[in-house]
């Protein structure tokens, strides 16, 4: 007699990944390299620190061993400073033992910080081949919406659906004298797409790091995070990055795992400055800026060259000013995305007002792990927690 199989989950005991000891390592040393800013001998430091107290390697696989590995797969390189200054790549010949040797993290591994920490903050996002923003309209595009429509003079050949316009030639006539004309013809209709121009804003001030709070190590993920996730999901937009403190400054993506905060108040007129004008050069109707601050503004640049500074709560003046760019920056078409890497209430209504001058969005976040996002889009009028 044969038994009968029961249909059902079964629930088993939980097993851990099993990594490499090299993977385990990697995965704490890439924590650890993002927040000493890229620095890999302070990495290096914190790590054997974590290893006398967690016992993460053994006798078969040392801090060294994971040092060689990091090397030979790429991740890191060592330089050499000969007699005259210059530097050289390790293997060069003559340039080992002529000096001392420095390790810094290569092309490739700040590449995997980014994407590190776009599935810490986004999740797993698969990648996108067309890479475009669908825009809600229908007509001559390049995703298919699974709906079909007659044949218009200028359609092209690739578009024309042969299964659907064929079945349209039996039903009209017949299949004894069969023929195809134009009006049995149709096209499968398509998605029209955009592409955007994005520019990325960073604050660096120092107050990214007052009172013992690390509020730029978090800001840093974010901004590697969205553009890992413009570049990669959205490969014919336009990405451009700056930095703002005292004033504002175009930095490359490869810059992003090396920010440090500096001696600097918060002028971010500077930077929505900065940013409306790397905008105005683009051509593409679709344009963002994205804004990642700890939201309190406290500097303005002056006509005649000087700085007007108040580090003491939220100056009137100052606001202002920047509510103003909020709106100009609205009147230009040019919504403001904030992540907003604080949690004092007085910041956060600075925010809300600034983000409802532009009718932009706003993402509220705290310290612990970037896990939880409070999401406010203020042209649809939406709020949701992220998490």
């Amino acid at each position: 007699m044969a038994m009968k199989m029961r249909k059902g989950f079964r629930f088993t005991p939980y097993e851990a990944p099993n990594l490499s000891p090299f993977e385990k390592l990697f995965e704490i040393f890439q924590e650890l390299i993002t927040h000493t800013s890229g620095d890999f001998d302070e990495a290096i430091d914190w790590l054997r620190e974590l290893n006398k107290e967690y016992d993460l390697t053994t006798d078969e696989y040392t801090i060294e061993d994971f040092i060689e590995d990091l090397k030979a797969k790429g991740y890191i390189r060592e330089e050499f400073e000969d007699g005259g200054g210059k530097m050289g790549q390790e293997g060069e010949e003559g340039d080992e033992g002529s000096g001392k040797g420095t390790i810094s993290i290569t092309a490739k591994l700040e590449r995997m910080i980014r994407q590190r920490a776009l599935d810490q903050i986004f999740g797993k996002i698969k990648r996108s081949g067309s890479g475009n923003h669908k825009t809600g309209k229908s007509g001559r595009g390049d995703e298919h919406t699974g709906e079909f429509r007659e044949y218009r003079y200028g359609d092209g050949l690739d578009r024309i659906s042969m299964t659907e316009s064929l079945k349209n030639a039996q039903i009209n006539h017949g299949i004894g004298n069969f023929m195809l004309d134009e009006g049995d013809l149709v096209v499968e209709d398509t998605q029209c797409k955009a592409q955007m121009s994005t520019v990325l804003m960073i604050d660096i001030s120092h107050s990214m790091i007052l009172y013992g709070e690390d509020r730029i190590t978090p800001a840093k993920k974010v901004a590697m995070a969205l553009a890992e996730l413009i570049t990669t999901r959205y490969p014919k937009d336009t990405l451009d990055i700056l930095v703002f403190g005292n004033d504002a400054w175009p930095i490359p993506i490869k810059d992003l795992p090396y920010l440090k905060v500096g001696p600097y108040h918060t002028n971010t007129v500077a930077g929505l400055q900065l940013a409306m004008d790397m905008l105005r050069r683009k051509r593409n109707t679709n344009k963002q800026i994205f804004m990642i601050t700890d939201g309190k503004p406290s500097c303005l640049r002056m006509p005649d060259g000087t700085y007007y500074k108040n580090s003491v709560g939220l100056d009137e003046y100052i606001v202002e000013k920047c509510y103003a760019m909020a709106s100009q920056a609205r009147k230009l078409h040019i919504p403001i995305t904030t992540f907003m890497i604080a949690e004092d209430p007085y910041l956060m209504q600075f925010i809300r007002e600034f983000t409802q001058a532009n009718k932009g969005k706003a993402f509220y976040t705290g310290l612990k792990g970037l896990g939880e996002m409070i999401f406010e889009d203020y042209e649809n009028n939406r709020r949701k927690r992220i998490k």
